[in-house]
């Protein structure tokens, strides 16, 4: 640790910037954290470009998740926020830096923490449908976390004190810490890769500190409430706002982690095959050798019983004949073009043609043919055409239009059931 003092005076303030296309925000994505924290602090958003005017006028800057990447001015104006007793919580997601377009790890790596291109997955098909949601049971890296969570831990618990705490890491990276940096949280046994940082805490004497999380998911609305990983959200604020707080020196100094081995890309080796040089073998002296017989010779065994068999099914052998095929002409007989005689007589007379279907189809009929063939559009149309089906412009008094065809069918409907009454 390097002991530092720092004059900067407490705003009781946290900020989230929104300025680099965040998934995330106060307002969305991330509104159970903000109803929490705002019970003991101020929260607020920043949207213009990072500057030392705004890193001023706060205790916490979040980075959750930035898709843009941060200008030198900027990266300079957190580098002096953090000097002078500021405090930084950076989340990032799967696929790192490259997934993500931003250069985040530019302000990390002078505290001996950086966010991997990868991505963390639960090799066991529990408890979460998707591979990315890992469920992690035995991730707690430092037992003072336990101690922060409520949890107790005696010494005959040392060996079970990453047993203490389960939490949901859903489309988190790996972290890789230097010895400068303390790890908290890890991705246990049953994840991949196994045990790698995916959580870790830079922090110096009175003096600023960093928080690095490997999720922006991970308190979202959608994950804050599953497992106890709203107890790491109570963890992560407590190591950035709490100076009382101290690490437990064994663990920081040796974290139960394992290296960080890449693995090939098999599924994309095998897409990209690639030529190599063998050593052919010697040709044979006989090149009758090389052909391989006994896939294209004739066996002549059963030429005897085949033989026999025309004896016994009394069939000459003779070569087989010729059958002529017999064609069945799918067209009748021709008949002569004959023409008949033209006489001298009166044509057809021109009648009118008629529909038939609706000259003999019943009324009902003829009003569903209508029904089916107007739209909401054709209302008064359809009132006229009806009227015509029905009879009521046979009544010279009824004129020729909507109300008045309605009108008639109304009064005689009324006059109808008043002969019902009787």
């Amino acid at each position: 640790m390097v002991e530092e003092k720092s004059d900067r005076k407490k705003t009781n303030t946290i900020i989230f910037d929104a300025s680099k296309k965040e998934p995330f925000n106060i307002n969305e994505g991330y509104k159970i954290l903000h109803r929490r924290l705002k019970n003991s602090w101020k929260v607020g958003a920043n949207r213009d470009a990072i500057r030392q005017e705004i890193l001023r006028t706060c205790d916490v800057f979040v980075l959750a998740g930035p898709r843009m990447k941060l200008q030198d001015s900027e990266i300079e104006a957190l580098k002096e926020f953090v000097s002078g007793g500021g405090r930084l919580l950076v989340m990032l997601g799967d696929g790192g830096e490259k997934r993500f377009q931003t250069n985040v790890n530019t302000v990390l790596e002078e505290y001996g923490i950086m966010v991997n291109s990868d991505a963390v997955v639960r090799n066991v098909y529990h408890k979460y449908f998707h591979p990315k949601e890992a469920f992690i049971n035995n991730g707690v890296l430092n037992r003072a976390l336990l101690e922060c969570a409520g949890k107790r831990v005696d010494s005959a618990q040392d060996k079970r004190n990453s047993q203490g705490l389960s939490l949901v890491y859903p489309y988190g990276a790996t972290l890789n810490v230097s010895k400068s940096s303390v790890a908290l949280l890890g991705t246990g046994t049953a994840c991949f890769p196994l045990q790698r940082p995916i959580c870790a805490l830079n922090q110096r004497q009175n003096s600023g500190r960093i928080v690095v999380l490997g999720s922006c998911h991970m308190l979202s609305d959608l994950y804050i409430d599953k497992e106890e990983n709203n107890k790491i959200q109570d963890i992560i604020f407590q190591l950035l706002t709490r100076e009382d707080i101290k690490l437990n020196q064994i663990d920081a100094q040796d974290p139960d982690i394992t290296d960080y081995t890449t693995v090939p890309d098999i599924g994309y080796l095998a897409d990209r095959p690639f030529g190599c040089l063998e050593e052919s073998e010697e040709l044979p002296s006989d090149y009758m050798k090389l052909f391989e017989l006994n896939l294209f010779k004739l066996d002549n065994v059963t030429l005897p019983a085949v033989l026999e068999s025309y004896e016994e099914l009394e069939i000459k052998h003779e070569p087989l004949g010729l059958i002529r095929p017999h064609f069945e002409s799918p067209f009748p007989p021709l008949t002569p073009a004959v023409f008949p005689p033209q006489f001298r007589a009166l044509k057809d007379p021109g009648l009118e043609l008629f529909d038939l279907d609706e000259e003999f189809s019943s009324q009902m009929e003829r009003l569903a043919q209508l029904t089916n063939k107007c739209t909401d559009e054709d209302l008064e149309y359809f009132i006229l055409e009806a009227g015509e089906i029905l009879g009521v412009f046979q009544n010279s008094s009824v004129k020729r239009q909507a109300t008045a065809v309605l009108d008639h069918i109304f009064t005689q409907v009324c006059e109808f059931k008043k002969l019902n009454q009787d």
